[in-house]
């Protein structure tokens, strides 16, 4: 992200350093990360100690030091979505993408996560992509959603 487009998103808080969650927020849905550049930037232009800046991208779950996924893959493990098979859905995901959740796919596509409860309970096992829910999912229902969001799924019907 160049200082330009920073710049931009801390003049759309008023640069007020009261504000740095929701800058953060903003540059980290533009660069899927926070990179340690942006932040000594953003440091030494709102007069912020750079350990305020970790304590805040480490504390909150929606922050990230580390590149996400294209695509955010969360499994429900809640306890209606755990009886229901999602160790299963979360075993295939995870051997689909050859990656172990909390990890990210080599080319960035998919981030992949457990969580406690979506609140869909009725629709469990769930799983959340990119805030779009999938319900009542099943470890054969796990190829054909992936493909719809890597792209296969677009390409084989053209």
């Amino acid at each position: 992200m160049e200082v330009k487009e920073i710049d931009q998103v801390m003049e759309k808080y008023g640069s007020d350093p009261a504000d740095i969650l929701g800058i953060l927020m903003d540059i980290q849905e533009k660069e899927r990360y926070l990179p340690r550049e942006t932040l000594d930037y953003l440091s030494k232009k709102l007069d912020l100690p750079m350990t305020k800046l970790y304590r805040m991208a480490t504390f909150y779950e929606a922050l990230s030091l580390k590149p996400l996924g294209r695509h955010q893959i969360h499994v429900c493990m809640g306890t209606a979505c755990h009886v229901r098979g999602a160790a299963r859905i979360l075993d295939k995901l995870e051997s689909q993408l050859s990656i172990k959740a909390g990890e990210v796919t080599p080319d960035l596509n998919f981030g992949l996560k457990t969580v406690n409860c979506v609140g869909a309970c009725a629709l469990g096992p769930v799983v959340q992509v990119d805030g779009e829910y999938h319900g009542n999912m099943s470890a054969l229902k796990v190829e054909r959603m992936l493909k719809k969001y890597s792209g296969s799924e677009n390409k084989e019907a053209e």
